[in-house]
Protein backbone atom coordinates (compact mmCIF):
# COMPACT_ATOMS: atom_id res chain seq x y z
CA UNK A 1 0.00 0.00 0.00
CA UNK A 2 1.73 3.19 -0.74
CA UNK A 3 1.97 5.11 2.48
CA UNK A 4 0.96 9.12 2.24
CA UNK A 5 2.32 11.73 4.79
CA UNK A 6 0.30 15.05 5.25
CA UNK A 7 2.76 17.78 6.85
CA UNK A 8 0.69 20.42 8.84
CA UNK A 9 1.37 23.69 10.26
CA UNK A 10 4.42 24.92 8.96
CA UNK A 11 6.03 27.28 6.89
CA UNK A 12 7.12 26.03 3.38
CA UNK A 13 10.20 27.48 2.04
CA UNK A 14 10.49 28.38 -1.59
CA UNK A 15 13.93 28.66 -2.63
CA UNK A 16 13.07 30.23 -6.12
CA UNK A 17 11.72 33.31 -4.76
CA UNK A 18 13.48 32.82 -1.45
CA UNK A 19 10.86 33.82 0.92
CA UNK A 20 8.77 31.46 3.62
CA UNK A 21 5.09 30.82 2.88
CA UNK A 22 2.81 30.28 5.93
CA UNK A 23 -0.79 28.69 5.92
CA UNK A 24 0.45 26.08 3.50
CA UNK A 25 0.43 22.12 3.59
CA UNK A 26 2.40 19.27 2.08
CA UNK A 27 0.96 16.32 1.07
CA UNK A 28 3.15 13.19 0.20
CA UNK A 29 2.06 10.24 -2.04
CA UNK A 30 4.20 7.66 -2.40
CA UNK A 31 7.68 9.29 -3.57
CA UNK A 32 5.87 12.41 -5.13
CA UNK A 33 4.77 15.38 -3.60
CA UNK A 34 0.84 15.74 -4.66
CA UNK A 35 -0.53 18.64 -3.17
CA UNK A 36 1.04 22.09 -1.92
CA UNK A 37 -1.98 24.43 -0.09
CA UNK A 38 -4.86 24.65 2.52
CA UNK A 39 -7.69 22.19 2.99
CA UNK A 40 -6.44 19.32 0.92
CA UNK A 41 -8.34 16.33 0.27
CA UNK A 42 -6.01 13.57 1.84
CA UNK A 43 -6.21 9.45 1.10
CA UNK A 44 -7.85 7.62 3.87
CA UNK A 45 -4.18 5.87 5.11
CA UNK A 46 -2.29 9.37 5.94
CA UNK A 47 -0.51 10.09 8.34
CA UNK A 48 -0.75 13.88 9.85
CA UNK A 49 2.68 14.95 10.51
CA UNK A 50 2.48 18.42 12.77
CA UNK A 51 5.23 20.84 12.09
CA UNK A 52 4.31 22.80 14.93
CA UNK A 53 5.93 25.84 12.95
CA UNK A 54 8.69 24.27 11.48
CA UNK A 55 10.28 24.74 8.04
CA UNK A 56 9.77 22.56 5.61
CA UNK A 57 12.41 23.10 2.16
CA UNK A 58 13.58 20.94 -0.77
CA UNK A 59 16.51 18.48 0.04
CA UNK A 60 19.66 19.64 -0.50
CA UNK A 61 22.04 19.13 -3.69
CA UNK A 62 25.57 18.69 -3.45
CA UNK A 63 26.94 19.61 -7.48
CA UNK A 64 30.20 18.14 -6.84
CA UNK A 65 31.37 15.37 -4.82
CA UNK A 66 34.02 11.73 -5.11
CA UNK A 67 31.64 9.06 -3.74
CA UNK A 68 34.37 6.61 -4.33
CA UNK A 69 36.70 8.76 -2.43
CA UNK A 70 36.69 7.19 1.18
CA UNK A 71 40.03 8.29 1.90
CA UNK A 72 42.24 10.77 1.41
CA UNK A 73 44.77 8.13 -0.40
CA UNK A 74 43.22 8.49 -3.82
CA UNK A 75 45.90 5.68 -4.36
CA UNK A 76 44.46 2.80 -1.78
CA UNK A 77 41.26 3.97 -3.19
CA UNK A 78 42.11 3.49 -6.50
CA UNK A 79 43.78 -0.04 -5.31
CA UNK A 80 40.63 -1.27 -3.05
CA UNK A 81 38.50 -4.04 -4.76
CA UNK A 82 35.68 -3.14 -6.35
CA UNK A 83 33.74 -4.46 -4.04
CA UNK A 84 35.37 -3.06 -0.79
CA UNK A 85 34.94 0.32 -2.75
CA UNK A 86 30.60 0.31 -3.55
CA UNK A 87 30.33 -0.73 0.20
CA UNK A 88 32.82 2.43 1.43
CA UNK A 89 30.69 4.30 -1.20
CA UNK A 90 27.55 3.30 0.16
CA UNK A 91 28.82 4.57 3.33
CA UNK A 92 29.98 8.15 1.91
CA UNK A 93 26.55 8.47 0.24
CA UNK A 94 24.34 7.55 3.67
CA UNK A 95 26.23 9.97 5.38
CA UNK A 96 26.06 12.39 2.86
CA UNK A 97 21.74 11.85 3.48
CA UNK A 98 21.87 12.09 7.06
CA UNK A 99 23.37 15.82 6.06
CA UNK A 100 20.38 16.07 4.22
CA UNK A 101 21.43 16.32 0.75
CA UNK A 102 19.33 14.27 -1.00
CA UNK A 103 21.01 14.30 -4.46
CA UNK A 104 24.63 13.88 -5.26
CA UNK A 105 26.34 15.02 -8.22
CA UNK A 106 29.32 12.76 -8.73
CA UNK A 107 32.19 14.22 -10.89
CA UNK A 108 34.38 10.97 -11.22
CA UNK A 109 34.49 7.58 -10.36
CA UNK A 110 30.45 6.27 -9.07
CA UNK A 111 29.33 4.02 -11.67
CA UNK A 112 25.82 3.08 -12.78
CA UNK A 113 25.81 0.42 -10.59
CA UNK A 114 25.95 2.70 -7.36
CA UNK A 115 22.56 4.57 -9.17
CA UNK A 116 20.83 1.84 -9.60
CA UNK A 117 21.88 0.40 -6.19
CA UNK A 118 20.40 3.58 -4.42
CA UNK A 119 17.19 3.71 -6.88
CA UNK A 120 16.43 -0.24 -6.47
CA UNK A 121 16.46 0.65 -2.25
CA UNK A 122 19.60 -1.96 -2.07
CA UNK A 123 21.32 1.21 -0.02
CA UNK A 124 20.27 3.93 1.65
CA UNK A 125 21.59 7.35 -0.16
CA UNK A 126 21.09 10.06 -2.18
CA UNK A 127 19.83 10.30 -5.73
CA UNK A 128 22.81 9.90 -7.23
CA UNK A 129 24.12 11.96 -11.08
CA UNK A 130 27.03 10.69 -12.41
CA UNK A 131 29.98 11.31 -15.28
CA UNK A 132 31.68 7.69 -14.91
CA UNK A 133 35.38 8.70 -14.89
CA UNK A 134 36.99 12.42 -15.10
CA UNK A 135 39.15 12.45 -18.52
CA UNK A 136 42.78 13.38 -18.39
CA UNK A 137 45.91 13.35 -20.04
CA UNK A 138 48.85 11.16 -19.50
CA UNK A 139 50.26 13.06 -16.70
CA UNK A 140 46.95 15.46 -16.04
CA UNK A 141 45.11 16.06 -12.58
CA UNK A 142 43.53 12.40 -12.48
CA UNK A 143 46.71 10.64 -13.39
CA UNK A 144 48.46 9.83 -9.91
CA UNK A 145 50.81 7.68 -11.01
CA UNK A 146 54.48 8.73 -9.68
CA UNK A 147 56.47 9.53 -12.60
CA UNK A 148 58.54 6.57 -12.92
CA UNK A 149 56.03 4.39 -13.44
CA UNK A 150 54.84 4.16 -17.51
CA UNK A 151 52.39 1.44 -16.49
CA UNK A 152 48.98 2.78 -19.13
CA UNK A 153 45.62 3.74 -17.27
CA UNK A 154 46.75 1.56 -14.14
CA UNK A 155 43.25 0.77 -12.24
CA UNK A 156 41.07 2.30 -14.43
CA UNK A 157 38.83 -0.28 -14.71
CA UNK A 158 38.54 0.11 -10.66
CA UNK A 159 35.39 2.02 -9.35
CA UNK A 160 37.55 3.51 -6.83
CA UNK A 161 39.77 5.12 -9.44
CA UNK A 162 37.99 8.71 -10.35
CA UNK A 163 39.98 9.21 -13.60
CA UNK A 164 40.41 7.74 -16.74
CA UNK A 165 43.56 7.99 -19.00
CA UNK A 166 43.12 9.33 -22.50
CA UNK A 167 44.92 11.17 -25.17
CA UNK A 168 44.34 12.03 -28.54
CA UNK A 169 40.85 13.24 -30.60
CA UNK A 170 39.70 9.79 -31.27
CA UNK A 171 40.75 7.93 -28.23
CA UNK A 172 38.71 10.67 -26.17
CA UNK A 173 35.42 10.48 -28.80
CA UNK A 174 35.55 6.72 -28.08
CA UNK A 175 36.07 6.93 -23.83
CA UNK A 176 33.08 9.75 -24.19
CA UNK A 177 31.09 7.17 -26.20
CA UNK A 178 31.82 4.29 -23.70
CA UNK A 179 30.96 6.99 -20.59
CA UNK A 180 27.78 7.72 -21.90
CA UNK A 181 26.74 3.80 -23.16
CA UNK A 182 27.62 3.48 -19.13
CA UNK A 183 25.15 5.46 -17.78
CA UNK A 184 26.79 9.22 -17.71
CA UNK A 185 24.75 12.49 -17.32
CA UNK A 186 27.27 14.76 -18.31
CA UNK A 187 31.09 14.12 -19.52
CA UNK A 188 33.94 15.45 -17.07
CA UNK A 189 36.89 16.77 -18.07
CA UNK A 190 40.20 17.40 -16.23
CA UNK A 191 40.97 20.93 -17.98
CA UNK A 192 43.49 22.44 -15.90
CA UNK A 193 46.52 21.16 -13.31
CA UNK A 194 45.13 20.26 -10.14
CA UNK A 195 45.87 20.30 -5.82
CA UNK A 196 46.12 16.48 -5.32
CA UNK A 197 47.46 15.29 -8.44
CA UNK A 198 51.44 14.71 -8.23
CA UNK A 199 52.73 16.24 -11.39
CA UNK A 200 50.65 19.03 -12.65
CA UNK A 201 51.41 22.67 -11.68
CA UNK A 202 47.59 24.59 -11.20
CA UNK A 203 48.41 26.83 -14.07
CA UNK A 204 49.13 23.77 -16.79
CA UNK A 205 46.81 23.64 -19.35
CA UNK A 206 45.42 20.15 -20.07
CA UNK A 207 44.08 18.61 -23.39
CA UNK A 208 43.89 20.78 -26.88
CA UNK A 209 41.35 22.79 -28.20
CA UNK A 210 40.33 20.13 -30.28
CA UNK A 211 40.22 16.71 -27.66
CA UNK A 212 38.07 19.27 -26.09
CA UNK A 213 35.79 20.01 -29.01
CA UNK A 214 35.73 16.16 -29.29
CA UNK A 215 34.23 15.79 -26.23
CA UNK A 216 31.66 18.68 -26.40
CA UNK A 217 30.26 17.26 -29.99
CA UNK A 218 29.96 13.85 -28.31
CA UNK A 219 28.50 14.86 -25.21
CA UNK A 220 25.99 17.29 -27.52
CA UNK A 221 25.12 14.61 -29.88
CA UNK A 222 23.91 12.60 -26.90
CA UNK A 223 21.62 15.79 -25.25
CA UNK A 224 24.40 16.15 -22.58
CA UNK A 225 27.20 18.63 -21.21
CA UNK A 226 30.86 18.73 -20.68
CA UNK A 227 31.79 19.46 -17.14
CA UNK A 228 35.41 21.03 -16.63
CA UNK A 229 37.78 20.94 -14.01
CA UNK A 230 39.40 24.54 -14.04
CA UNK A 231 41.34 27.19 -12.09
CA UNK A 232 42.61 29.71 -13.82
CA UNK A 233 41.77 32.40 -15.76
CA UNK A 234 42.82 31.36 -19.19
CA UNK A 235 41.56 27.86 -18.49
CA UNK A 236 38.37 28.81 -17.82
CA UNK A 237 37.99 30.89 -21.12
CA UNK A 238 39.06 28.51 -22.91
CA UNK A 239 36.97 25.80 -21.52
CA UNK A 240 33.97 28.39 -22.14
CA UNK A 241 34.92 28.75 -25.74
CA UNK A 242 34.88 25.31 -26.49
CA UNK A 243 31.51 24.93 -25.33
CA UNK A 244 31.80 23.81 -22.15
CA UNK A 245 28.65 24.14 -19.74
CA UNK A 246 29.84 23.25 -16.20
CA UNK A 247 32.76 24.96 -14.87
CA UNK A 248 34.35 23.05 -11.40
CA UNK A 249 35.98 25.36 -8.67
CA UNK A 250 36.97 28.54 -10.63
CA UNK A 251 38.74 30.28 -7.96
CA UNK A 252 40.62 32.24 -10.04
CA UNK A 253 38.52 33.61 -12.51
CA UNK A 254 38.10 37.01 -14.10
CA UNK A 255 35.31 39.34 -14.29
CA UNK A 256 35.60 39.29 -17.93
CA UNK A 257 35.32 35.49 -18.25
CA UNK A 258 32.51 35.11 -15.73
CA UNK A 259 30.33 37.68 -17.33
CA UNK A 260 31.34 35.65 -20.83
CA UNK A 261 30.31 32.24 -19.17
CA UNK A 262 27.29 34.22 -18.07
CA UNK A 263 26.00 34.78 -21.39
CA UNK A 264 26.96 31.59 -22.86
CA UNK A 265 24.62 29.67 -20.27
CA UNK A 266 27.45 28.48 -18.23
CA UNK A 267 26.85 27.43 -14.78
CA UNK A 268 30.02 27.65 -11.89
CA UNK A 269 29.94 24.78 -9.50
CA UNK A 270 32.36 26.58 -6.45
CA UNK A 271 34.17 24.08 -3.82
CA UNK A 272 35.88 26.49 -1.49
CA UNK A 273 35.30 23.92 1.75
CA UNK A 274 38.05 21.73 0.02
CA UNK A 275 40.51 24.03 0.18
CA UNK A 276 40.33 25.56 3.79
CA UNK A 277 39.73 21.47 4.77
CA UNK A 278 42.97 20.72 3.37
CA UNK A 279 44.37 23.88 4.71
CA UNK A 280 43.12 22.44 8.29
CA UNK A 281 44.04 18.49 8.01
CA UNK A 282 47.13 18.75 5.20
CA UNK A 283 49.94 18.58 7.95
CA UNK A 284 48.34 15.46 9.85
CA UNK A 285 47.29 13.83 6.51
CA UNK A 286 51.07 13.78 5.07
CA UNK A 287 50.46 17.01 2.64
CA UNK A 288 54.13 18.14 1.75
CA UNK A 289 55.33 21.44 0.67
CA UNK A 290 54.82 21.37 -2.71
CA UNK A 291 50.78 20.27 -1.88
CA UNK A 292 50.44 23.04 0.40
CA UNK A 293 51.94 25.85 -2.02
CA UNK A 294 49.14 24.65 -4.60
CA UNK A 295 46.24 24.33 -1.80
CA UNK A 296 47.52 28.52 -0.85
CA UNK A 297 46.96 29.21 -4.57
CA UNK A 298 43.50 28.11 -5.34
CA UNK A 299 42.50 29.07 -1.45
CA UNK A 300 43.46 32.82 -1.78
CA UNK A 301 41.48 33.61 -4.66
CA UNK A 302 38.44 31.64 -3.62
CA UNK A 303 36.12 34.30 -1.70
CA UNK A 304 36.80 37.02 -4.47
CA UNK A 305 35.81 34.65 -7.05
CA UNK A 306 32.24 34.48 -5.32
CA UNK A 307 32.15 37.86 -5.74
CA UNK A 308 33.35 37.85 -9.57
CA UNK A 309 31.01 35.50 -10.65
CA UNK A 310 27.84 36.73 -8.67
CA UNK A 311 28.12 40.23 -9.70
CA UNK A 312 28.91 38.94 -13.27
CA UNK A 313 25.04 37.49 -12.76
CA UNK A 314 27.20 33.79 -13.65
CA UNK A 315 24.80 31.06 -11.83
CA UNK A 316 26.49 29.19 -9.12
CA UNK A 317 25.22 25.55 -7.63
CA UNK A 318 26.71 24.25 -4.45
CA UNK A 319 29.45 21.75 -4.55
CA UNK A 320 32.07 20.69 -1.74
CA UNK A 321 34.86 18.14 -3.60
CA UNK A 322 35.91 17.04 0.51
CA UNK A 323 37.34 13.50 0.17
CA UNK A 324 38.17 10.97 2.39
CA UNK A 325 38.29 12.07 5.92
CA UNK A 326 37.83 16.00 5.21
CA UNK A 327 34.11 15.25 4.65
CA UNK A 328 33.73 15.69 8.07
CA UNK A 329 33.75 19.64 7.30
CA UNK A 330 30.68 18.85 4.69
CA UNK A 331 28.31 21.82 5.92
CA UNK A 332 31.42 24.45 6.20
CA UNK A 333 30.74 25.18 2.54
CA UNK A 334 27.60 26.82 4.03
CA UNK A 335 29.63 29.58 6.21
CA UNK A 336 32.37 30.00 4.01
CA UNK A 337 29.85 31.12 0.91
CA UNK A 338 27.99 33.36 3.58
CA UNK A 339 30.82 35.61 3.75
CA UNK A 340 30.09 36.65 0.18
CA UNK A 341 26.08 35.31 -0.08
CA UNK A 342 23.26 35.76 1.45
CA UNK A 343 21.38 32.53 3.36
CA UNK A 344 18.77 33.29 0.09
CA UNK A 345 21.38 33.22 -2.80
CA UNK A 346 23.33 30.01 -0.82
CA UNK A 347 19.94 28.01 -0.60
CA UNK A 348 19.19 28.87 -4.36
CA UNK A 349 22.50 27.35 -5.28
CA UNK A 350 21.72 23.97 -3.63
CA UNK A 351 18.32 23.59 -4.87
CA UNK A 352 16.97 25.43 -7.97
CA UNK A 353 20.84 25.74 -9.52
CA UNK A 354 21.91 22.72 -8.83
CA UNK A 355 18.38 20.92 -10.01
CA UNK A 356 19.03 22.84 -13.55
CA UNK A 357 23.10 21.59 -13.68
CA UNK A 358 21.58 17.76 -12.70
CA UNK A 359 19.06 18.09 -15.12
CA UNK A 360 16.30 17.95 -12.89
CA UNK A 361 14.14 21.27 -13.15
CA UNK A 362 10.76 20.28 -11.66
CA UNK A 363 11.87 16.86 -10.20
CA UNK A 364 13.93 18.16 -7.36
CA UNK A 365 15.13 21.49 -5.48
CA UNK A 366 11.51 22.41 -5.02
CA UNK A 367 8.10 22.01 -3.20
CA UNK A 368 5.52 21.32 -5.43
CA UNK A 369 3.13 18.94 -7.17
CA UNK A 370 4.55 16.14 -9.62
CA UNK A 371 8.01 16.99 -7.48
CA UNK A 372 10.30 14.09 -6.00
CA UNK A 373 9.10 14.18 -2.64
CA UNK A 374 12.63 15.33 -1.05
CA UNK A 375 12.15 17.04 1.72
CA UNK A 376 13.86 18.84 5.24
CA UNK A 377 12.14 19.69 8.12
CA UNK A 378 14.31 22.74 9.86
CA UNK A 379 14.20 24.11 13.03
CA UNK A 380 14.45 27.38 12.35
CA UNK A 381 14.06 29.61 9.37
CA UNK A 382 17.68 29.04 7.17
CA UNK A 383 16.69 32.31 5.37
CA UNK A 384 17.84 33.81 8.50
CA UNK A 385 20.16 31.74 9.64
CA UNK A 386 22.43 29.44 7.38
CA UNK A 387 23.83 27.98 9.91
CA UNK A 388 21.13 25.43 10.34
CA UNK A 389 21.65 23.45 7.35
CA UNK A 390 25.87 23.07 8.56
CA UNK A 391 26.41 20.81 10.64
CA UNK A 392 25.45 16.55 10.27
CA UNK A 393 21.83 17.86 10.34
CA UNK A 394 21.52 18.39 14.17
CA UNK A 395 18.64 21.15 13.14
CA UNK A 396 17.02 18.84 11.03
CA UNK A 397 14.17 16.98 12.58
CA UNK A 398 13.18 15.02 9.10
CA UNK A 399 14.92 14.29 6.59
CA UNK A 400 12.81 12.44 2.92
CA UNK A 401 14.50 11.23 0.37
CA UNK A 402 11.65 10.22 -2.97
CA UNK A 403 8.99 9.71 -0.21
CA UNK A 404 11.19 7.55 2.65
CA UNK A 405 11.93 9.21 5.67
CA UNK A 406 15.84 8.55 6.14
CA UNK A 407 15.47 10.50 9.73
CA UNK A 408 12.43 11.78 11.22
CA UNK A 409 11.53 12.85 15.02
CA UNK A 410 8.04 14.47 14.52
CA UNK A 411 6.66 10.83 15.07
Amino acid sequence: MTQNYLFTGGRVLDAEQGVLRDGLDVLVTGDRIAAVGTGLTTPANTVEIPLGGRTIMPGLIDCHVHVVAETLDLWANMTAPSSLAALRAARVMNEALRRGFTTLRDLGGADYGLVRAVNEGLIPGPRLVICGKGLTITGGHADLRPRTDDRPGIFSDRLGSMGLIVDGIDNVRAACRTMIKEGASFIKVMANGGVSSPNDPIHSIQYSREEILAMVEEADNAGLYVSAHVYTDKAIRRCVELGVHSLEHCNLIEPETAKLAAEKGCIAVPTLVAYDALALEGEALGLGAAEFAKIEVVRSGGLRSLEVMRDAGLPMAFGSDLLGQLRKYHGMEFEILAKVLTPAEIIRSATIIGAKLCRLEGEAGIIAPGASADLLVINGNPLSDIGLLQGDGAHMSAIMSRGTFAKNLLQ
